[in-house]
């Protein structure tokens, strides 16, 4: 019995000690549930008073300004402003040195020698309007070539965009035919024969036709025929030729094509807004359109949405299966158009702060307005067309592609810096003139350098990601002699067309950027293996602007 009661005792005992175990461990969980909740109440109120992160895309100050999330989720702090690189952001290096010559040297044959005046030849442009004003220049080359008379060009009625308007509706025909009237015979049509219309034999030469091509494979149908018609002809010259017949391409790209003083009138009337607001202004061409990425085949993170609508319309391209089938490559291969994003990215690097004021020449961008916001952010000084003129300014315009473009071309050319995202017609176009007429700064994304540094900016700092866009710009920005004479395609690069005076002979030679020869060695090389030109087409080298 009394060992009974020993063992209840050692009973109660141990289950004091448990309960005591219990209940300390139940107070500790209460402290330690208390000190959490604390915790989060104190985490929650801080939540609250912080700013939000989209407040420093409207209130810059310091070194803190637009953070840009990247694809991985990171956040890139973009300061407002450019900083001080040691450079004048708006003119080019030496720019006074070399100037636009195009005159004809003594052994060119005027008109009247060379004219045989029983050929005519009539030329039906393709594509957009840039792409078309590379078919008038070579028309004018390929009449001179055959000795015959040259019809002024039809423009293309047809392409895409639809735009109804004649030659002489873009540009200053009489002006056109009189001034080249010393280099090539032009009229505005073909006169009928006893009352009956005169149908022309209708051929179509290669691409970059040789003027060896044009003896062999049109010249004999002229002298038979008489009237020669050469269809879909954009391209259709061969890039190379002798100094004489390259300067009569820039005579008449330079100085015969002058657009009708309705649109040069808008145009002006654009600048000078633009000066009111600033004076200085950038202007980007901005191709970021449906179609224009579907061509290009890349991709830009929109998920099955952006694959699904992109995918139709590339089924208009029956050979574009391989290339949208790998956008990785073609991105690494530089042939994607930067995003909106990316070009503001670019230029904040290059020293342009949130101050600037931007024109932007663009169709309808893909994505909208969303895709728009980090540019604008980045430059709230955003103006377009749309934004600086009434809609009854714009109404005799806004039905015609072409038209407007022109007037976007006219705002472009007489900008202080233009930037482009892509290497199409009308960049190429500008670049070119922009040589010829001073060196305008002239900025071309190195695309294929830019691509990985874009992939990889959230593990970098600005500094870093900023001065890395520097370096891989060089010989991307217009300077004087930064590509290689006969480098790319020769609106882009006249270089034929642009002299030197004394100081620049007697031996100062600019650095030609070896990245920047890569990419036009690399272009041509993509020249010689697809004839892009024979899709249908012409999408990602063609316009509206």
């Amino acid at each position: 019995m009394k060992r009974r009661k020993q063992h209840a005792d050692q009973l109660t005992i141990i289950g004091l000690l448990i309960a005591n175990f219990l209940r300390r461990r139940y107070l500790h969980r209460l402290l330690v549930s208390a000190v959490s909740g604390c915790f989060l109440l104190l985490f929650a109120i801080f939540s609250l008073l912080a700013p939000s992160p989209m407040h420093h895309l409207s209130s810059f100050n310091g070194k803190v300004g637009s953070p840009l999330k990247s694809h991985r989720g990171s956040v890139l702090h973009v300061p407002a402003n450019g900083g001080s690189l040691g450079r004048d952001l708006w003119s080019s290096t030496r720019s006074h040195l070399y100037y636009g010559c195009s005159n004809a040297s003594d052994i060119f044959l005027n008109s009247n020698i060379k004219t045989n005046p029983s050929r005519y030849l009539l030329i039906a442009t393709s594509g957009g309007l840039n792409q078309q004003r590379t078919g008038i220049i070579d028309a004018v080359v390929a009449a001179y070539l055959l000795n015959a008379t040259l019809v002024v060009p039809t423009l293309d009625q047809q392409s895409f965009w639809k735009d109804t308007s004649n030659f002489a509706e873009i540009f200053d025909v009489d002006w056109f035919i009189s001034f080249l009237w010393n280099d090539v015979r032009i009229i505005k049509q073909l006169s009928n024969e006893g009352g009956k219309s005169v149908i022309p034999y209708s051929i179509r030469v290669p691409r970059k036709c040789t003027p060896e091509c044009y003896e062999d494979r049109v010249l004999p149908h002229l002298v038979k025929r008489h009237v020669v018609q050469l269809t879909k002809f954009d391209y259709r010259l061969s890039n190379r030729l002798d100094a004489d017949l390259q300067r009569l391409r820039c005579r008449v790209n330079y100085h015969a094509l002058k657009f009708t003083e309705s649109i040069r009138g808008m145009g002006r009337l654009l600048v000078e807004r633009m000066r009111m607001k600033s004076k200085h202004f950038v202007a980007l061409h901005l191709r970021y359109e449906p179609d224009m990425l579907a061509f290009s085949g890349c991709y830009y993170g929109g998920g099955e949405r952006e694959r699904r609508e992109l995918g139709e319309i590339r089924k208009r391209w029956k050979s574009l299966h391989s290339q949208a089938s790998n956008p990785d490559k073609v991105r690494r291969h530089g042939r994607c158009p930067l995003t909106p994003e990316e070009v503001g990215l670019m230029l904040r690097a290059l020293g342009f702060g949130s101050d600037v004021h931007l024109y932007v020449a663009s169709g309808d961008v893909y994505g909208g307005e969303e895709t728009l916001a980090p540019l604008k952010a980045l430059f709230p000084n955003f103006h377009s067309k749309e934004t600086l003129l009434g809609k009854q300014e714009l109404a005799p315009f806004a039905p015609f592609s072409s038209r407007m473009a022109a007037i976007d071309f006219i705002v472009c050319d007489e900008s202080d810096v233009f930037v482009t995202n892509n290497n199409g017609n009308m960049a190429k176009m500008l670049a070119g003139r922009r040589r010829y007429l001073g060196h305008k700064p002239t900025i071309r994304p190195n695309a294929k350098k830019l691509y990985r540094l874009f992939m990889n900016k959230n593990i970098m700092t600005w500094e870093e990601f900023a001065s890395r866009v520097r370096t891989y710009q060089v010989g991307f920005m217009g300077e004087p002699n930064e590509l290689n004479p006969g480098t790319g395609e020769f609106h882009e690069n006249p270089s034929t067309c642009i002299c030197q005076d004394a100081e620049a002979k007697a031996g100062y030679v600019p650095y030609r950027g070896k990245q920047a020869r890569e990419s036009f060695e690399g272009s041509e090389m993509d020249d010689k293996n697809a004839d892009i030109g024979d899709m249908k087409e012409e999408y990602l080298f063609t316009e509206e602007e």
